[in-house]
């Protein structure tokens, strides 16, 4: 059940009820790809920097080590450690992501393995029980996520087949919810909208799928290169066409900057790899604005890497520490920041539903959009 507890223009400060705990909204899930986050971080760490979701890749657990070995132990919570709400994506962005590995058929996808070649099939029905097996609490249905830019009438073709791809997503997925064997029989599933950045394609999408009444509504295929402005717009589009009532997710978005703005058009679901990938290059936000710790103006800095926040990492260690294990080739150097940033993206969130609860959410994020415009990096 998703309860909205306070509007603001289109923002929403919401709350999803599931089986493995509630989900405050607006909320970043922190993306754990095959059960851990890049930068050697834990479910033990997840919990400590107040993470609510964890989200895992269906094609690469069903590749390595497989689904059924992960049923077999429990179902990926228990494989992992992590005892909240998980989302598994449906193999749908692989579809974009392997582009030379794979063959696009109605019946679903032919993959080479990028790990050793080999020959795989996926289609809604095997996405599904994937997903099924993994015990996720939120299941996506299987899409195909087109690139930026294609031509209209690709998008076209492409959305159709994501529509009846859901259809067969949202069946199966319904008999394996039933079955005695099954290890989460309340799975949520969450339909894909898609459209590239065709605001016709999007809407008429939109209408398609609100009917067929699931737990949630994504909004994929953006963030694949297209400026931030025509994502904006596409929201600005289509949002108003989604219900409400149910949450929405924007699929691999974004920046400090972005999440703030799509929130402003109605999003309360997001996902990146950004925060841990930028950490392990060094790049790391702060209240001030992202900054690259390989400058050689930290040094000899030993204030922390953010002096406003309340990580362990910046109550403990200095810029001019963790800019001498990066130089060093340090691993710790990578978990740190890695640490931090996840801390600050899912404090942002914290920061942000305190707004929305007092109807401060327009001067929040005016004063954060000021505090972070600036080019330290």
């Amino acid at each position: 059940m998703y309860t909205i507890i306070k509007t603001e223009g289109r923002a929403k400060r919401a709350v999803l009820h599931t089986v493995h705990g509630d989900i405050q909204t607006p909320v970043f899930m922190n993306v754990a790809t095959a059960g851990a986050i890049k930068g050697a971080l834990s479910a033990l760490d997840l919990q400590n920097i107040g993470c609510q979701v964890a989200l895992s890749n269906t094609y690469h657990l069903h590749l390595r080590p497989g689904d059924e070995l992960i049923r077999d132990i429990g179902g990926l919570g228990s494989f992992m450690a992590w005892d909240g709400p998980l989302l598994t994506d449906s193999g749908g962005f692989q579809v974009f992501s392997l582009t030379g590995l794979r063959k696009i058929k109605e019946e679903g996808v032919y993959f080479s393995s990028h790990i050793d070649g080999r020959k795989i099939f996926m289609g809604p029905e095997e996405s599904m029980e994937i997903q099924s097996n993994l015990a996720a609490t939120i299941a996506m249905a299987f899409d195909e996520c087109p690139p930026y830019p294609a031509e209209r009438k690709y998008i076209q073709d492409s959305v159709a087949r994501t529509t009846r791809w859901l259809l067969r997503s949202q069946a199966h997925l319904t008999a394996l919810n039933q079955q005695d064997k099954t290890l989460n029989k309340h799975q949520l599933l969450f339909a894909i909208n898609q459209g590239g950045v065709y605001e016709d394609i999007r809407i008429e999408h939109a209408k398609e799928i609100v009917n067929f009444n699931l737990d949630g509504y994504a909004i994929g295929g953006l963030a694949v290169g297209e400026p931030p402005a025509e994502m904006y717009r596409i929201l600005e589009a289509v949002v108003p066409y989604l219900p409400q009532n149910k949450p929405t997710y924007l699929m691999g978005v974004g920046t400090p900057e972005n999440l703030l703005e799509c929130i402003d058009r109605g999003i309360d679901f997001f996902d990146c790899v950004l925060p841990a990938r930028n950490g392990r290059h060094g790049h790391v936000y702060t209240s001030q604005g992202k900054i690259n710790l390989y400058n050689a103006r930290y040094e000899k800095d030993d204030t922390p890497m953010d002096p406003l926040c309340g990580c362990q990492v910046c109550r403990t260690f200095s810029r001019a520490y963790i800019r001498h294990l990066f130089k060093a080739k340090e691993m710790l150097a990578m978990r740190l920041c890695v640490l931090h940033n996840l801390y600050f993206y899912n404090h942002l969130m914290a920061d942000v539903r305190n707004a929305l609860e007092v109807g401060a959410f327009q001067s929040f994020k005016a004063q954060r959009l000021a505090m972070w415009d600036n080019t330290r990096i």
